[in-house]
């Protein structure tokens, strides 16, 4: 019994790796502008909070080279066997490190970092930081990083993916785990939107907003095709409870590869996804 369980573990962990990849071949190029827009001094030395296999912590240390130095932090140290092992099989190995931590109290002393990058990690949802504790956790990155240094917070913020179906996508949206809250009255200061009120509060100035997009249409090549729809099962996968039996049919129809009407096949088929950067630079530090 022992045994089945441990290989159904590290089944759903190869499953979750493999989806974090096919999400980066999506992501690579807003990530990559964002990066760019910070424009992180060569040489300097940043922390990557949330980062999981480590395409990101990479991405971060090439920005830096040829001095510079990426450590990745990640609650998992399954992960970051993963992050190790992609990091290996890079020419930027010598540049990043990775430790497993928890982002709501960082194993490192104050002013340690010249900047701090998270992506996908200060969120909202049931698996995630609640919006109530967005706050704390971005007073403890501003701890860890040096006065005139850079707090830098990057979200999903937004995507088109079904076109020509955009009613469809939208009752689909309600259900996912990002938006489904506010439709129970959240807060509207709670959205992600508003990361530069937070930032604010945490002491920081100098605050930036900006918004990147990926493009996709066809024809896709094998890649995009295999990362979209897993994309398309990780967005709403789930959400047959939460549809009409008619959309949920039609989310099918359109959705599943074996289906004649998959989207993915269409000759016009055209989306996108964005990605919220918002960062800010530590001018002083606090204690509350």
């Amino acid at each position: 019994m022992e045994t089945e369980k441990n290989a159904s573990k590290e089944h759903d962990l190869d499953a979750y790796v493999r989806m974090l990849s096919l999400a980066d071949i999506l992501r690579e190029p807003v990530m990559l502008s964002a990066i760019r827009m910070l424009r992180l001094l060569p040489g300097s030395r940043g922390l990557d909070v949330g980062c999981r296999t480590g395409h990101h912590t990479l991405w971060l240390a090439e920005a830096v080279a040829p001095a510079g130095h990426v450590t990745g932090l990640d609650l998992s140290p399954e992960l970051l066997v993963h992050a190790r092992e992609l990091a290996n099989k890079s020419r930027f190995s010598e540049h990043v490190s990775f430790q497993d931590g928890d982002m709501n109290k960082l194993p490192f002393d104050d002013n340690t970092f010249d900047w701090v990058w998270s992506a996908d990690t200060i969120w909202i949802g049931p698996k995630g930081c609640s919006a109530g504790d967005s706050l704390p956790v971005i007073k403890e990155l501003t701890r860890v990083v040096k006065p005139g240094g850079c707090v830098a917070i990057l979200f999903w913020s937004s995507q088109e993916l079904l076109s020509g179906h955009p009613l469809l996508e939208a009752r689909l949206n309600t259900t996912s785990p990002i938006i489904a809250p506010f439709t129970r009255g959240m807060k509207p200061n709670f959205h992600f939107l508003c990361t530069r009120g937070w930032l604010r509060d945490a002491y920081l100035d100098s605050l930036i907003g900006h918004t990147f997009v990926s493009n996709f249409q066809a024809p896709l090549s094998d890649d995009l095709r295999g990362a979209l729809t897993a994309l398309f099962q990780s967005f709403w996968g789930n959400a047959q409870s939460e549809v009409t039996p008619e959309d949920w049919a039609e989310f099918e129809r359109i959705c599943q590869p074996e289906s004649p009407d998959f989207i993915l096949n269409r000759p016009d088929y055209s989306a996108f996804l964005t990605y919220s950067l918002f960062h800010g630079r530590v001018v002083k530090k606090k204690n509350d």
